[in-house]
């Protein structure tokens, strides 16, 4: 039993890669036709497929979404009744059917010309009442699903989704789409969190930020040591402008040369010291305290003046 289910198993993936590898040779006008339209389109992407290819539709309009391309998915039963109001002149509908023949499209097929809008569809026939009504035609056409009965969409399905897969990548490299503008739609992932997130979004402020005035002594530095923890303390003159930092370091260097707690804090702090700026990104804040193998900067305006501190803690606890 255990060698059957490895033999089917086998033999599933073996048939959907077979199929798979024909399909850089249907990269064809109709391909970069298709493309074509969805540059040029100032409105939407819309994906619609019933059954499988409704769930193979959906992902293929997330990773437009995701990748520069304004898209989102449709139930081809729910525009028949009322969310054909989602769909606009200008926009662009990709119809997803291997046969061509689902009774859906041929209803929405006038509606949507009449608006009208462009249509491309992800048909394994040509000739079907999809294929030739579409404005172009991707080719997903398999001679063999991997289902043995020929009827669960298997290799169909993946060839839709390899195709769907190219086409976004495509658009997405034509369009010059970053690192950044990825970011911008995944906020919330690892990569938006280290590419969006800013020293100011995550830094201590106002009482958190240990600062003394450089004619303080080193006890009231020791002081605000303890007070927050950070590990060093802004040394500041005037309105709050950094004059230097006095770490642990600092502290221990000058009691063991006999320092007393009772001098300045300037003339045992280190100068100029190392500051962080509010606009820098918290990955590069991160990589500049490991450089320089410190734990803890304080953060400073463009005018030079201390608005926060912060340290390695504080940026891992951001999730960078």
């Amino acid at each position: 039993m255990k060698e059957q289910i490895l033999i089917a198993a086998r033999q599933t993936i073996e048939t959907e890669l077979r199929e798979a590898t024909s399909l850089p040779e249907r990269l064809d006008d109709d391909f970069l036709r298709a493309c074509e339209l969805i540059l040029a389109c100032s409105g939407k992407v819309i994906v619609s497929g019933i059954g499988k290819s409704g769930h193979i539709g959906r992902k293929i309009a997330a990773t437009l979404a995701s990748t520069g391309t304004p898209a989102f998915y449709v139930h081809p039963a729910e525009a028949l009744h009322g969310d054909l109001g989602m769909i606009a002149a200008g926009d662009v509908v990709v119809l997803i059917s291997y046969s061509g023949h689902a009774a859906e499209f041929r209803r929405m097929m006038p509606l949507l010309k009449a608006l009208p809008v462009s249509v491309i569809a992800f048909t394994g026939n040509r000739a079907s009442p999809l294929g030739e009504a579409a404005d172009c035609c991707i080719n997903i056409h398999v001679e063999n699903e991997a289902c043995p009965l020929g009827l669960a969409p298997t290799s169909s399905a993946v060839n839709t989704l390899i195709m769907g897969d190219a086409m976004a990548i495509a658009l997405m490299r034509t369009r010059n789409f970053s690192e950044q503008d990825y970011a911008r739609t995944h906020p919330a992932g690892s990569l938006g969190t280290k590419l969006l997130c800013r020293v100011q979004d995550i830094m201590r402020t106002e009482a958190k930020v240990p600062l003394v005035q450089a004619t303080a002594t080193v006890h009231d530095a020791l002081f605000e040591l303890t007070r927050t923890g950070l590990g060093l303390v802004a040394v500041t003159v005037g309105d709050r402008r950094l004059a230097g930092v006095f770490t642990d370091g600092d502290l221990r260097r000058w009691l063991l040369k006999g320092g007393a707690l009772s001098s300045p804090v300037q003339d045992a702090m280190t100068f100029p010291g190392f500051s962080l700026s509010a606009s820098q990104l918290a990955a590069e804040a991160q990589a500049l305290l490991q450089e320089r193998r410190i734990s803890a900067a304080p953060v400073t305006s463009d005018t030079g003046q201390v608005i926060g501190a912060i340290n390695a803690h504080d940026i891992r606890e951001a999730g960078i």
